[in-house]
Parts: C-alpha cells; sequence; structure tokens
C-alpha cells in the first residue's frame, strides 16, 4: 500500500511526458515550429485601435492563378480562363465597397505558364475595373542568373505585350508585386527544392518587384518566424530565407535602402474549428473549396490586424487562392463566395465605423507608402480615398500603360 502513491505519481509522470510528446510531434507534422513562439510572444506591443475613429480595412485576393495547373490540357486551361472572364462580372458587378467599387482580384500569373491567349483574355477582365495581373513564378534547381533572366523576360512581355504591369513614376522601371511558386521564396525550403537562388530578394528588387505577397505560407516549411506583419527584409549573404526576419513598416520611416517590401496575410489558430475537437485549424488566410470565406473567418483576419506600426486603424487583409483549381474556381465564382460578399456588406451596414476597401495588391503596396510617409491621423486621407476612385475610373490603373 505504501507504493501506491509512488505509483501513481509516475502513472501521472508519464501520461504527462505522453500528452506533451503528442503535442510535439503535432507541432512538428504542421510546421508550426517555425512560428508558433512568435504567435505566442510577439516582439513588438499590441497597438490598440483608436475606436473613436473609422477602421479602414484593406482586402485584397492574391491568386496564385495557374490555369494549366495539375496538368491541364490547353483546351482545359482556356475553359477556365474563359470562365473567369465571363462569370466574374456577373457574380460580383453588383457588390460595392466603401469607394463604390466591385471586389477585386489579383491575378499572380506563372511565368512557366504563359500563353498569350490566356493573358489577352484576362486582361480584359482588369480593363473592366475588375482586378489587376502580377507576377507568380515555379522553379526548381535554378541559377541566380536564370532566375533573374526569367523574371525580366516575362516583366516584359507582360507590359509591351499585353498592356499590364506599370512603371513606376520616379525610376521609369517597370515593376510588378510577386508570388513564389510553392512558397519557397529565397530558396528557403529546407532540402533546397522548387528554388535554388539564395538571393532572390536581391534579384526581385533589382528587376523591379514592388512588394512580395507570398506569405504566410503555414503549413508548409518555408514558413517565416516573422507573422502577421508588413515589414522589409534584405539578402544576407551565405544564407537561405532571408526574409525570416527583418524591418517592420512603420509611420514616419523611410523604407530601407536594398530592402524588399514584404505584405504578409493573417496567420493564427481558430479555436473554434478543430480537428478531433482538440487541435485547432491554422487560419492562414487561405480561400478553398473546403474553406469558403465567412464573416467568422473575416474577424479572425480582422483580428489579426495587420498594419503599418502606429497605423492599427489600417488594416490589412492580404488573402491568397489557387483560383483555377478544380473546385475552388467553383467556390469563387459561385454563390458562396457571393454569399460572403453579401454578408460582408450586411456586417458593415451594422457597424458603420468599419470601412471596406477592396484593393488590388499593387494599391495595397501604395496604401502601406502612404502610411509610412503622411501624418499620423486616423482617418482615411483624401488622397487616399482618391487614389482609390482614380483606380475605379481609370482602366489604365489595372492595366498599365504597355505600348
Amino acid at each position: 500500500m505504501t507504493s501506491l502513491p509512488w505509483i501513481l505519481t509516475c502513472v501521472g509522470i508519464l501520461a504527462t511526458f505522453g500528452v506533451v510528446e503528442v503535442i510535439r510531434i503535432l507541432i512538428r507534422k504542421r510546421n508550426m515550429q517555425y512560428w508558433l513562439g512568435s504567435y505566442y510572444f510577439p516582439s513588438e506591443r499590441h497597438e490598440p485601435i483608436d475606436r473613436d475613429q473609422p477602421i479602414d480595412l484593406f482586402v485584397a485576393i492574391c491568386d496564385h492563378w495557374e490555369p494549366e495547373c495539375y496538368g491541364a490540357s490547353r483546351e482545359k486551361a482556356m475553359e477556365r480562363v474563359q470562365r473567369w472572364v465571363h462569370e466574374y462580372p456577373k457574380a460580383f458587378r453588383n457588390f460595392r465597397d466603401f469607394n463604390g467599387r466591385p471586389p477585386q482580384h489579383t491575378f499572380f500569373f506563372p511565368q512557366d505558364e504563359y500563353r498569350p491567349e490566356y493573358l489577352d483574355e484576362i486582361a480584359q477582365l482588369c480593363v473592366e475595373g475588375y482586378g489587376d495581373v502580377d507576377v507568380h513564378l515555379h522553379h526548381d534547381n535554378d541559377t541566380a542568373d536564370q532566375f533573374r533572366e526569367k523574371l525580366e523576360s516575362f516583366r516584359d512581355t507582360l507590359f509591351h505585350r499585353h498592356g499590364l504591369l506599370r512603371k513606376d513614376p520616379l525610376t521609369n522601371q517597370i515593376v510588378y508585386g510577386f508570388i513564389h511558386g510553392n512558397w519557397a521564396l529565397c530558396n528557403s525550403r529546407p532540402d533546397g527544392r522548387w528554388c535554388g537562388v539564395d538571393q532572390e530578394l536581391t534579384i526581385l528588387r533589382e528587376t523591379g518587384c514592388y512588394a512580395d505577397f507570398t506569405l504566410p505560407s503555414a503549413p508548409s516549411e518555408c514558413q517565416t518566424r516573422t507573422i502577421n506583419s508588413i515589414y522589409y527584409a534584405q539578402d544576407i549573404p551565405g544564407r537561405r530565407k532571408s526574409h525570416d526576419t527583418g524591418i517592420r513598416s512603420r509611420v514616419g520611416q523611410i523604407a530601407p535602402a536594398d530592402h524588399l517590401l514584404m505584405i504578409q496575410g493573417p496567420l493564427c489558430l481558430d479555436w473554434q474549428s478543430r480537428k478531433y475537437g482538440l487541435v485547432p485549424r491554422i487560419e492562414n488566410g487561405d480561400l478553398t473549396e473546403g474553406r469558403a470565406p465567412t464573416w467568422r473567418r473575416f474577424q479572425h483576419w480582422m483580428n489579426v490586424g495587420v498594419h503599418v506600426a502606429e497605423r492599427p486603424n489600417w488594416k490589412f487583409i492580404k488573402l491568397h487562392t489557387h483560383g483555377c483549381k478544380d473546385g475552388n474556381i467553383d467556390m469563387l465564382l459561385g454563390p458562396e463566395m457571393q454569399a460572403f460578399h453579401a454578408e460582408l456588406a450586411a456586417q458593415l451596414e451594422a457597424h458603420p465605423q468599419l470601412k471596406l476597401h477592396y484593393v488590388t495588391a499593387w494599391e495595397m503596396a501604395q496604401l502601406v507608402r502612404q502610411a509610412e510617409t503622411s501624418a499620423l491621423t486616423p482617418r482615411l486621407s483624401q488622397s487616399t480615398r482618391f487614389h482609390l476612385q482614380l483606380a475605379k475610373s481609370s482602366p489604365e490603373s489595372c492595366t498599365g500603360k504597355g505600348q
């Protein structure tokens, strides 16, 4: 009998170790070890919003838009392209944001799937005022020179052949936004696959990339330690994944030289949606067939509060999807997505403090720059309002001035 308490203690210790081991396995299985510490122990204090002032919500859907995904034939790919061109305006033309614009969609088109007929079609959707085109790229075992050549050639083709992208008014350089295929920006996979180039940030910046929109990549092992942030990253010689950390975007701070702007989407744990009733779902802003957007998810995205430091009333909600994937395309162009925008409109009407702005990736980056350089005022400035209205009324703001 005297040994019973000792036995029970041992059983309790073993059970505790067992639970801890199970948790450790689950964390590593979902690659959460890369970012969970930053989630629970952020490096900067939480900035409370001013609830007496409007809260501006800038929503950009950044689509890894791959018509030929999963080995689709050119006929199947063109069918997907034409679905987007024909169905998107019908589905969303009646929804409007605070500035009177319909939902915007940024098509990050893969360089490795380039067909002029696809882009000729989608450019028309942009001319009609429904979105924009930027650059996506998949590559493997590449070199720095090859990577640079692909970006420069595709950038010039989009601008000169299709009238897409735009020129920086100060440098006269063609500029583009970027999403890395397979999440492996800056050779960030531990095995080195799906990239090969350690110094991608420098090459992107030198070839005209105005911002990277790859992140978050969780549950991929490419996920950075930095989460829920708008920041600047610089290549570190001899190191992969140089964008693991960087310099936070901040009001009154000049963008650091030789750094690339990184605009991340939301990343958090959704304890209201748990596997086996125990394990929380990773909320990463991905819009999929089985994970359509809802007001509940939107509240998570708002609460994460991605913003330029010292301007918490401007919330940047960068979402992502693979919009040509079977299943996803039906959700994104169908009743679930329409129901989301309708629900969003109803909730915003009930909460007039919230001001919704549908923006493209390019416009989101410009708003970041404006927040950095403008005076610290909580309201949406007249210049920002004018910028968004101009984007609505001018086709060239969507398609650039390619010649």
